[in-house]
């Protein structure tokens, strides 16, 4: 499935239907016309252009689909089917009474509507959280994915998020195999998606993030080197005129592609102590702001040297006057490669077509529910 660099995949990752074979190009700047074209029409349905476009045919097969590092994370695959009937804030029947259970659950949404939440709500090991089929909007505060593994979070909507520290979906300390899916976020006080404090193994997918200041970031602060273990994907999504932090990273290991980021206000993406970025095939578009990449030196706590970490651009597309802002000087020395961990993932060229597909097939979907072909288990 891959070449000797592992970025070879099926542009078309329908099992039934391979199609054809794509490798990204080195250049930064070649035009789409250069890539092969597809064997399938154009004129087909643009979910094809997705990965796991599969995964709605029933409603655990979900579980496991996610590509990169949070490619493991299986939710509540195993679990009974649990339903919300209630959008309290706590109580029966409610979210936050599902996510605490200690148990493996599929939890699935029988009302659309807010939840408005009055302190974080914790989310416990093994459980999906899957809002398909409904419309559910979390405001208030956020998710908190504290020392928990497995966790699917997949079609919910994340806005106006208030208070000190209050992030739309905060990932730290010690939590892994976690995906985040199809996710609209926007307008918190702090962050939209944190990871910090040795969180890792972790998948951010189809999401889109608009109306807000600092997006995302990876890695706490310079003080806290167990985050080097930090080992982040992100993909297939939606960047809508958000500030900054797209994400900014320190210490972590991070692969983006087939993202598009536009009208930024400071900076696309930021790498900070010892960050490696590993930038694949994206599309940044500047607004008033048009350096793409940013550098920002610290020191780590156990080192004396300040330095800035590394970021590597590989068949990224720069329209609209955007400057990529990359090192002149040992561009890509000390920044791994995806293919260290992973053997394939779904990647295509960063063309207009592209674009197009992720302001329209990002975040919050309306699709129905699948039906779930799993047994209720007692």
């Amino acid at each position: 499935m891959g070449n000797a660099h592992g970025h070879r995949k099926h542009r078309y990752p329908l099992p039934q239907n391979p199609g054809p074979i794509y490798a990204p190009p080195a250049h930064p700047q070649i035009p789409s016309s250069a890539y092969p074209s597809t064997t399938q029409s154009q004129s087909s349905s643009k979910m094809l252009s997705l990965p796991y476009a599969h995964v709605d045919s029933s409603l655990r097969a979900l579980s496991g689909q996610a590509e990169g590092f949070g490619r493991f994370a299986i939710g509540g695959l195993h679990g009974p089917l649990h339903k919300v009937t209630t959008l309290a804030d706590d109580g029966p029947g409610s979210l936050r009474e599902a996510c605490r259970r200690k148990e493996p659950l599929w939890i699935v949404f029988e009302v659309s509507g807010t939840v408005h939440l009055s302190s974080y709500l914790s989310v416990s090991s093994y459980k999906t959280i899957d809002g398909r089929g409904q419309r559910v909007k979390l405001t208030g505060k956020g998710l908190r994915l504290k020392e928990c593994e497995h966790v699917i979070i997949c079609n919910l909507e994340f806005e106006g998020g208030r208070g000190h520290d209050v992030d739309g979906i905060q990932i730290k300390p010690n939590s892994k195999h976690i995906w985040i899916d199809r996710c609209s976020l926007r307008d918190f006080d702090d962050g939209l998606i944190d990871i910090t404090r040795q969180s890792t193994d972790i998948t951010i997918s189809r999401c889109h993030f608009s109306q807000h200041d600092k997006t995302m970031l990876i890695g706490a602060d310079p003080s806290h080197t167990g985050d080097r273990c930090i080992r982040v994907t992100i993909h297939h999504c939606f960047f809508d005129g958000t500030r900054q932090r797209h994400p900014r990273v320190r210490y972590g290991k991070v692969h983006l592609y087939n993202n598009y980021t536009r009208n930024w206000g400071i900076y696309a993406v930021c790498a900070s102590v010892e960050a490696q970025v590993y930038s694949q095939c994206n599309i940044y578009e500047a607004g008033q702001k048009k350096v793409a990449f940013k550098y920002l030196p610290e020191k780590a706590a156990d080192t004396e040297v300040t330095a800035a970490g590394q970021i590597m651009s590989e068949g990224d597309l720069f329209v609209t006057g955007t400057q990529h802002g990359l090192m002149t000087e040992s561009v890509g020395c000390g920044t791994f490669h995806p293919s260290q961990y992973y053997q394939t993932w779904t990647v295509e060229p960063p063309t207009h077509e592209l674009k197009q597909i992720l302001q329209h097939y990002t975040g919050w979907q309306s699709v129905a529910r699948p039906a779930d072909h799993q047994p209720m288990v007692a």
